[in-house]
């Protein structure tokens, strides 16, 4: 069974910008992968359902959901997932697609007028679960074709491995400054402490606050929005890493000011998905 949840008092709306969902038949693998990659437990079931529910106990109004194509040939079932998925349930689910560094800019171009036309309003790449740079030229291919079109959420940060460092997902935001790029976990899971060096300052890179609170001192999570900007920070959890109810307390109990709350919470997600 799902956990329970508690009803929530905050009011004003929300939107999540980062949680990933899984096919019923495979979900308790997926979060299983997703515990043992991280070594850190999972807060929800990862099931849809434990999603949408936990969202409507938080006063969500939308969540971002999407999977990552690990393989270029599960690239059009997980789009046809992700259409279903938020078919069932467009009151509290919007789609992101994902693509693979595999593909040509051809198979991009076709993958991305399927799901413009299926109204997925994104794209999610992980260059770790994809074992590629960020900034390599395969998703360079990727970045030129999305310019423009539709916003990347992408995973950034993680010291052991060698993909998606701040310093990566800088120099493909130079390269294409006409791309809109969300980088995940405050720019840089377990690279806190570099990612403004590297993202602060760039217009066309906002952050998500996702995976990033249980690790913070509520100084540094004051001083990363600071260095970001209130108007370049997202709210998002990484479901079903995180609940609920520990992030939004989290940042409610920062001390931000409603305007910049309000921001972080549903303005800056609500303009960039209103855009595309």
């Amino acid at each position: 069974m799902p956990p329970e949840v508690e009803p929530f008092s905050y009011k004003c709306p929300i939107i999540n910008i980062h949680a990933h969902i899984f096919p019923e038949k495979i979900y308790a693998k997926a979060v299983e992968s997703i515990h043992s990659f991280y070594d850190l437990p999972m807060a929800r079931t990862g099931q849809i359902n434990d999603l949408i529910e936990e969202a409507k106990a938080y006063n969500v109004s939308k969540t971002v959901v999407f999977s990552t194509a690990t393989t270029k040939s599960q690239v059009r079932s997980i789009h046809e997932f992700i259409r279903d998925t938020v078919s069932a349930a467009p009151e509290a689910l919007i789609g992101f697609g994902t693509l693979h560094p595999e593909m040509t800019v051809d198979e991009i171009t076709e993958e991305l007028s399927v799901i413009t036309e299926w109204g997925l309003k994104g794209i999610k790449l992980h260059p770790d679960f994809q074992h590629i740079a960020a900034d390599d030229s395969a998703i360079q291919s990727i970045a030129s074709v999305l310019q423009g079109n539709l916003p990347i959420l992408i995973h950034a940060g993680d010291y052991r491995y060698s993909f998606s460092h701040p310093e990566q997902i800088a120099r493909l935001a130079r390269n294409y400054p006409n791309l809109t790029i969300i980088a995940a976990h405050f720019g840089g899971w377990s690279e806190w402490y570099k990612a403004p060096e590297y993202l602060s300052g760039l217009p066309n890179v906002y952050v998500d606050t996702s995976s990033s609170f249980t690790f913070l001192s509520r100084e540094k999570a004051l001083e990363l929005i600071g260095a970001f900007g209130p108007d370049h920070v997202l709210f998002g959890t990484d479901y079903p890493m995180w609940s609920l109810e520990k992030e939004l307390n989290f940042i409610i109990n920062l001390g931000l000011s409603d305007k910049d709350l309000h921001k972080i919470l549903f303005d800056n997600s609500a303009k960039i998905l209103k855009d595309f």
